[in-house]
């Protein structure tokens, strides 16, 4: 697998492309994309870790598949290409957003400019059978994404995560608290989002926290 990352990402990363488990995933992941119609686009799996170097990351969002319908899926978790629509759960982080700092919502689902900024968008999967959610789940990706977190955990101090339903808090449970900021709240998703995402004010906390460490905050 061609992976197209940050050069820093690579040499943290080097010792997990070498382990089995990423041999067997990088086989099965090249044979789903010959075989079936897979997203996002093969040169944008590793897109999050392209926009965000390992030495800039100053947040990281957990989500958990990508998008699984055509054109969506850019590599970003929560984050549509351009020109498509804002999925449902991306709305309500917009209006969430909207709320905390009076902003108005963008006309585009792509956080492309989130990533350019820190936010480390990390899905614990990476890739997905187009219309068949949760199709790449148990195949080694999610193995890879705890190494990701784990290591940003252990080699960094001061960052936040943002951990949105019982998934993400889950997976984070890795993540050291005494070193870092972890905001928990539940998922954005319509089904969940009145019960405790909206008015969480983590977009404002995050930027209060990174402000205490002389960090530009992110502008959302």
């Amino acid at each position: 697998m061609d992976v197209k990352i940050a050069s820093s990402w690579k040499d943290k990363l080097q010792n997990e492309f070498q382990k089995p488990y990423f041999r067997e995933l990088t086989a099965f992941v090249r044979q789903e994309y010959k075989t079936h119609t897979v997203y996002p686009p093969g040169p944008l799996i590793f897109n999050a870790f392209a926009h965000c170097a390992f030495e800039g990351v100053k947040v990281v969002i957990l989500g958990q598949d990508p998008y699984h319908n055509p054109g969506q899926a850019n590599g970003l978790a929560f984050s549509v290409a351009d020109g498509v629509a804002t999925p449902p759960s991306l709305q309500n982080i917009y209006k969430e957003v909207s709320d905390e700092f009076g902003t108005p919502i963008p006309p585009t689902g792509n956080l492309e400019r989130w990533a350019d900024q820190g936010v480390l968008l990390l899905n614990a999967t990476l890739t997905v059978r187009a219309h068949q959610p949760g199709s790449h789940q148990k195949k080694g990706w999610e193995e890879f994404t705890d190494a990701v977190i784990e290591l940003l955990s252990r080699e960094k101090k001061g960052l936040v995560f943002l951990l949105w339903g019982a998934y993400a808090q889950k997976k984070g449970a890795i993540i050291d608290e005494s070193k870092h900021l972890v905001l928990k709240s539940a998922h954005p998703s319509p089904f969940a989002a009145n019960r405790g995402f909206f008015g969480n004010k983590h977009f404002k906390k995050t930027n209060d926290y990174l402000a205490q460490q002389g960090l530009e905050p992110i502008v959302w």
